[in-house]
């Protein structure tokens, strides 16, 4: 399995150099939302740093096909749970997980969605669970376009401003940097609620 997670990381990182690079990271942004194991950042982040002037441009691509993407996921969850979606969730290993998160969803699916979106953690999903629980597609989208839009502009602006040299760090704490920014985008709204 970790053989053919490698190959597809190569793969699409190689589709970063290729000349139709912007079309290949919206299809890659687009089906990671539903099926695809690899994130766009594989891709959006070497093309980030070739044209630096570009990556906020290469960072709306990313949301737009995420965020549609993540409408596909939705349906796959909502109509096709019993015969794509289960296969979807097993692949991913997070059957336990998926039931765990169920209970959740009813009271804090628009927030799971933002906080989610924002790591690491597999937004296939999150995408799939929310056509499961039938989550109102009102709550659904804007919450795609928030988390989604500020990850990849997140990793557009620190790569704009930066170049290169952050390249290794957001590859490696991506996780942990969105993390922090959550808990500080948490506690911000905490403080306005007690300060206001």
């Amino acid at each position: 399995m970790m053989q053919f997670i490698r190959k597809l990381y190569d793969f699409t990182l190689r589709l970063s150099a290729h000349r139709h690079a912007v079309w290949a990271l919206a299809g890659v942004s687009f089906i990671e939302s539903s099926v695809f194991p690899i994130p766009p950042d594989v891709m959006l982040i070497p093309m980030c740093i070739a044209n630096r002037r570009r990556a906020f441009f290469y960072a709306l691509v990313c949301t737009i096909a995420s965020v549609l993407g993540g409408l596909l996921g939705y349906a796959i969850g909502y109509a096709l749970y019993d015969t794509l979606g289960q296969k979807i969730i097993s692949f991913y290993g997070m059957q336990s997980g998926f039931a765990d998160m169920q209970a959740k969803y009813a009271a804090y699916g628009g927030w799971i969605i933002f906080a989610k979106g924002l790591t690491p953690f597999p937004f296939k999903i999150i995408t799939i669970l929310s056509g499961v629980m039938k989550l109102s597609l009102a709550v659904f989208i804007p919450a795609a376009i928030a988390c989604r839009a500020l990850r990849f502009f997140l990793v557009a602006a620190l790569l704009w401003k930066y170049g290169a040299p952050v390249q290794q760090f957001i590859e490696k704490y991506l996780g942990w940097v969105t993390l922090l920014f959550l808990l500080v985008l948490i506690g911000g709204f905490a403080a306005l609620r007690y300060i206001v």
